[in-house]
């Protein structure tokens, strides 16, 4: 079994880190604000206006892109496997555009984040949600949580333990397990995003702005279930199939490639005057020859 350690193409410094703790906790209160604000509040009462309140998102989200790419220094190589997941995840997903939750981008989501690491992970489920909305046309106040949304599902397979040691059938299962709870996870707080603003369709099930938070929080379950229940359990049952049949030979695929494209292996070069330049400890470096 291998314990080589695992390359991560974008790593999280500081100030990424701050950055992603900052949107993630105005990301967590856009979500969530209809169980944290009380019936008394001006929020509440505002209710249809609060989508381009936390709308302000998508500004938090580009910077922690920004930054995390930034920081980590990241590399051409990088750079190009990003543009190409990204871009096969947006190709992926409107596949099975109105169909039960056929959604095959997820897995895709899941096995880059395992193999990349979580800072790409983030950083791939966000740009991939910006650039399948502007494939598809799907530009408005919800793509911000869409960006975010995705972003912690991708981070969160980078988190899973065992990144070094896990593999085989134990890391499918693992990896399955995460998937299908995790689309459960998406679908509940995508409906979070739009539940508070459908109080004209669903009296019902529709939130309430006047009514104490117990109150609420059963109009949302009951949201839930009368609406989303099935995609959502569509969207868990194509991931974990996915994973299954299709995982093993993706995860060797993108190990393969991650080597190949040594994303923490320095770059020094030799120069006849100079001799060899320094070399950071415990790393093998890329070394190119100059000539006179």
């Amino acid at each position: 079994m291998s314990t080589q350690r695992q390359a991560r193409a974008v790593r999280l410094g500081p100030r990424s880190l701050a950055a992603l703790a900052l949107v993630s906790a105005v990301g967590a209160a856009g979500f969530g604000w209809p169980f944290l604000a009380p019936p008394t509040s001006r929020l509440s009462a505002h209710a249809q206006d609060a989508p381009w309140l936390f709308a302000g998102l998508l500004v938090l989200l580009v910077a922690v892109v920004a930054a995390a790419i930034s920081e980590s220094g990241l590399g051409p190589k990088a750079v190009a496997m990003l543009g190409v997941l990204a871009a096969t995840g947006a190709a992926l997903r409107p596949i099975g555009a109105g169909t039960a939750g056929i959604e095959p981008m997820f897995f895709l989501m899941v096995l880059s984040g395992r193999v990349l690491g979580p800072g790409f992970g983030f950083v791939l489920g966000s740009v991939t949600m910006f650039a399948s909305a502007l494939l598809t046309g799907g530009v408005g106040p919800w793509l911000p949580f869409q960006m975010l949304a995705m972003g912690w599902f991708a981070m969160g397979a980078g988190l899973l333990p065992g990144p070094d040691r896990l593999r085989g059938r134990a890391e499918l299962a693992l990896l399955a397990a995460y998937g299908f709870l995790a689309a459960f996870a998406y679908g509940t707080i995508m409906n979070l995003a739009g539940w508070p603003f459908m109080s004209a369709l669903a009296s019902n099930v529709a939130f309430d702005p006047h009514a104490p938070v117990a109150t609420n929080l059963a109009r949302f379950l009951a949201y839930c279930l009368a609406t989303s229940l099935g995609w959502d359990l569509g969207r868990a049952v194509v991931t974990v199939v996915l994973t299954l049949t299709l995982g093993p030979a993706v995860l060797r695929a993108l190990r393969r490639a991650t080597r190949r494209a040594a994303f923490e292996t320095p770059v020094t070069f030799d120069t006849p005057d100079r001799g060899r330049a320094s070399e950071a400890p415990h790393m093998s470096p890329v070394t190119y020859e100059a000539g006179p």
